[in-house]
């Protein structure tokens, strides 16, 4: 209990403020003296012009602007507007809605269903499994409700999904806790840029469905698809959701949906979990946990995001238009990608793979080090554990995107 006075820890480890918001906060104060051309912010994970300012969609925004007081100010239902939970199905499945039942179930983006499934799908004292290159808060999230997260190493020694060692890890959890809090953050992996593959997830599922032969245990598997929108082409990003049908019943397939990347709503805190199942009981039972989940913690979500999503998808030409000006920003984030790898490659920078997304992840000894380093020189970029540091592509230029593999690669390779 060192360091606390009232507050007490329980089975959390409690540090400071998140560093991501920390190293955040010193790169706009840097920009502010120096000027923001002068600094790289490659530290958060909101999409940033080369001009230095946040990328929104016109068509977003005036739908925002279009809605009435009454919009912002009343209470959404508990389990989110009835048009909002549909428009997030279509947003997530597009052409590819299953035939099965299915319901959706609002949450604060994509952190409040991660919360949620947490909660409703083990028990305390219960390991929730993810990969060792993970999001921060997936742990945060964990302890919080009083779980432990553990993991399995994400890549093996050829740079390929790890599927001996989740496989292992899987069966290993299985015998010691009868179900299972399975995190999959694909595609465009949150901080590697990773995407599985056809591959990897028919590998993924087949561990599953050999665990779950076993009527006395169950998984959800949680499906982190934040960044599904800004994983090449978002048609041919949705290719694993079909194999997601025909599952055991004691396997769920749940999807963890946020307006924060595909709509550039990352303030609103608009989101929904969404789940399938050949079993309508399932669905139904889904839906009556999350409902009291929600009305425990948050209550009610934020109206006015989800009317934002209702109007989009009630309208086809609004979506079209929605999705005609998400393209120049995929591309914007294509060519940041293309264009640190190459940089990378050029100054023998070594990098984990990266498909697409956000983020990209160095291989450096001493990222703590390397970061402080970098500081120096306006360059504001993300340690992990000791054996990464994390870029966002998403908010360095295309400009400093060519320029920092190489100042990278003078303090590591020295």
């Amino acid at each position: 209990m060192a360091g606390f006075i009232l507050a007490q820890e329980n089975t959390r480890r409690i540090n400071n403020d998140d560093d991501i918001f920390i190293l955040n906060t010193k790169a706009k104060e840097m920009a502010a003296r120096l000027g923001s051309e002068n600094i790289a912010n490659a530290a958060i994970g909101t999409l940033i012009d080369d001009h230095g300012k946040l990328v929104v969609l016109s068509s977003v925004e005036q739908t925002l602007r279009s809605l009435s007081i009454e919009d912002f100010a009343e209470y959404a239902p508990i389990d989110g507007l009835a048009s909002f939970q549909s428009a997030a199905i279509a947003a997530v499945f597009e052409e590819q809605l299953p035939d099965c039942p299915i319901a959706a179930v609002a949450t604060p983006g994509g952190t409040g269903a991660l919360h949620n499934v947490i909660q409703n799908y083990s028990r305390r004292g219960d390991i929730i499994l993810t990969s060792d290159w993970h999001w921060g808060p997936y742990r945060t999230i964990a302890e919080e409700l009083e779980r432990k997260l553990e993991t399995y190493p994400m890549f093996d020694e050829d740079n390929r999904f790890d599927i001996k060692s989740f496989s292992d890890k899987v069966h290993e959890l299985l015998k010691r806790q009868d179900r299972l809090v399975l995190l999959l953050n694909t595609p465009a992996h949150n901080p590697t840029g990773y995407s599985l593959n056809n591959n990897d997830w028919d590998a993924v599922l087949d561990v599953l469905k050999n665990e779950a032969a076993d009527p006395n245990k169950s998984i959800a598997l949680l499906i982190d698809v934040a960044y599904i929108d800004f994983a090449d082409d978002p048609a041919t990003s949705r290719f694993f959701l079909p194999k997601l049908t025909g599952l055991p019943q004691n396997i769920l397939p749940l999807i963890a949906f946020s307006m924060s990347k595909s709509f550039m709503l990352y303030g609103m805190r608009t989101g929904a979990i969404i789940a399938l199942s050949p079993n309508k009981d399932i669905i139904d039972e889904f839906r009556k946990v999350m409902i009291f989940t929600n009305r425990g913690t948050w209550s009610n979500g934020t109206r006015a995001g989800m009317v934002v999503l209702s109007r989009i998808y009630a309208d086809p030409e609004l979506l079209a238009r929605t999705k005609k000006e998400r393209i120049p920003a995929m591309r914007l984030l294509a060519d940041r990608g293309k264009t640190f790898i190459k940089a990378a490659a050029d100054a023998d920078l070594a990098i984990y793979p990266y498909n697409a997304g956000f983020f990209a992840v160095v291989h450096t000894n001493n990222p703590t080090w390397v970061s402080e380093q970098l500081q120096q020189d306006g360059i504001f970029t993300v340690p992990l554990d000791n054996r990464g540091l994390r870029i966002s592509l998403a908010s360095a230029s295309e400009h400093w995107c060519r320029i920092i593999p190489a100042k990278i690669a003078a303090l590591t390779n020295r």
